[in-house]
């Protein structure tokens, strides 16, 4: 059951910031993955990192889905609500120990990190971008009534 607070009007978004969490996302993906692919890492280790930002992003969407439920009054297991504060700090805190125990230079660990942060907060704004577009209809034009005086 879908309750909405009062004191909220939901906004649609702007295309502009639409088309900049896109992009957000896709440079910091982008960069991430061809860093890993592009290093002289082993096959495993380059594996732990593509993994890394899948789960990062699996749980940066997540927890921006059950925040947001809650702020809708939508009911949100207590034990999944924990489960995905866990599984965000748990995907930052492996990439921290990946790349404090790797062997890169400090400049291409802070490469991963601005670039794995840049991918989880560009999913999180997708998230809620499509969430706030699916309340307008696809064919809402804002119209403008001129009534004719008499």
């Amino acid at each position: 059951m879908l309750q909405h607070s009062t004191h909220l009007k939901p906004q649609k978004p702007t295309g502009a910031f639409v088309m900049a969490s896109w992009s957000s996302f896709f440079i910091g993906a982008v960069a991430y993955l061809v860093g890993v692919w592009n290093s002289t890492l082993p096959l495993t280790e380059k594996g732990y990192y593509f993994t890394l930002l899948m789960y990062g992003l699996f749980s940066a969407i997540s927890l921006q889905k059950v925040v947001r439920d809650r702020l809708e009054g939508i009911v949100v297991t207590d034990i999944y609500y924990m489960l995905s504060w866990i599984s965000m700090l748990l995907s930052i805190l492996l990439l921290g120990v990946g790349l404090w125990n790797s062997s890169m230079l400090l400049s291409e660990k802070g490469f991963y990190i601005m670039a794995f942060v840049l991918s989880l907060f560009s999913s999180i704004t997708i998230q809620k971008n499509i969430r706030d577009l699916a309340l307008f209809p696809k064919d809402e034009f804002k119209t403008i009534d001129i009534e004719e005086e008499e």
